[in-house]
This record gives structure tokens, C-alpha cells and sequence, in this order.
């Protein structure tokens, strides 16, 4: 894992055609043009340490809004007058978990990804030095952790479900550290493991 450089992960986010658009499991891309899609975006934040890349995740506290208690990425809805994923990831990134922008080296992005809330989520994939000073949002962040790059591309460690009629299927990784990862940042996480050839 140690060959999988920064300038390795940038290449192959350069490589890849961001304008595939996935759904997370759930939701269909809406052919209704009555459903204006919302923007948003996350950063997918990369860390080094013990040797090894990690992923950096939150958990959402039980007070917000949607995705109660679940684990995501830092992210969320556009600002007016941001015009880059890029912009609104860091913004978000710095508001929920204290990372400033100057500390995040932005690698690339992937794919949107369309969610069952109507958001059309683009996410930003970025390294961030370790260990850091976080500084949680407590209106929105319970928690700050990772998990091993490595333990994420074991195709053993997570399972795919069928969705009723649907080709798209739900994925939930085995808890990791107390936490459980599915949903759209599962699907996500997946999504930025094949973009590496990781699986």
C-alpha cells in the first residue's frame, strides 16, 4: 500500500470520466425534468499513518436535520456564488471538522452521484496531514475517525444487497471500529477503490 502514492491516486482521478453519474443504491436518476436536482459535494479525505492510507469519516450526531447518526463524509449543500466542488467541500470540510482549505491537498474528483434526496453530490478527494487538531461541529459531528484503505478493498468486509426490481444494489460494510458504514458513502468509498484498481 506504501506504492500508492498521492501522485498515483491524482492520475488515476484524472483518468477517470467524471461524467459518469452513479445513484446510491436507492434512487434512480429522476427522468422528471420537474425534479431540480440540489448541488452538494463532499471531501473524501485521505490520511497517512501506521504506514498505511486511511479514509477519514464522520458520524452525524442525532441532532441534525437527515442522515441522522449515520456516517458520512464532511460535506453538504452549495453556497450561493460557489461555482467548484471544490469550493463547497472545503467549506464544508472546515465547518464540521475544523480542516482549513490550506491544509487539504485536493487530488481530484469523482463521478456525482445523484441521492435518493434529490442532491447531486460530487466528491473531492483530498489529503490532509495526521494526526490532526479536528474541531468538531457539535450541532453536526458526533465523531471523527478512519478506516484503513487497505481493510476497505477486502471484498469479505462489506456486503451488497439486491434493491426489489432495481439493478443498483445497497452496500453496507461489517462494523469497523463500532461504526457502520453503507449507504451513499459506502457506494462512494467503493466507487474511489475501483477508480484506484484496488478491486
Amino acid at each position: 500500500m506504501t506504492t500508492l502514492t498521492e501522485e498515483f491516486i491524482r492520475t488515476k482521478l484524472q483518468e477517470r470520466d467524471r461524467s459518469e453519474v452513479d445513484t446510491d443504491g436507492y434512487s434512480e436518476i429522476p427522468t422528471n425534468p420537474e425534479v431540480r436536482l440540489k448541488c452538494a459535494a463532499v471531501l473524501v479525505p485521505l490520511v497517512f499513518f501506521q504506514n498505511e492510507w486511511h479514509i477519514l469519516y464522520t458520524r452525524r450526531t442525532d441532532r441534525v436535520e437527515s442522515h441522522k447518526g449515520q456516517v458520512s463524509f464532511p460535506g453538504g449543500a452549495c453556497d450561493e456564488g460557489e461555482t467548484t466542488p471544490e469550493e463547497t467541500a472545503l467549506r464544508e470540510a472546515d465547518e464540521e471538522v475544523g480542516v482549513r482549505s490550506s491544509d487539504v491537498r485536493v487530488l481530484g474528483s469523482l463521478g456525482s452521484m445523484i441521492t435518493i434526496s434529490h442532491f447531486r453530490v460530487t466528491p473531492v478527494v483530498g489529503v490532509i496531514q495526521f494526526p490532526y487538531a479536528f474541531k468538531t461541529s457539535g450541532a453536526e459531528v458526533a465523531r471523527v475517525f478512519t478506516i484503513p484503505l487497505l481493510w476497505l478493498a477486502e471484498r469479505r468486509n462489506f456486503w451488497e444487497f439486491p434493491l426489489g426490481e432495481s439493478s443498483r444494489r445497497l452496500i453496507v460494510y461489517h462494523p469497523y471500529d463500532g461504526e457502520l458504514l453503507w449507504g451513499a458513502t459506502a457506494r462512494m468509498t467503493v466507487t474511489f477503490l475501483q477508480t484506484l484498481g484496488l478491486f
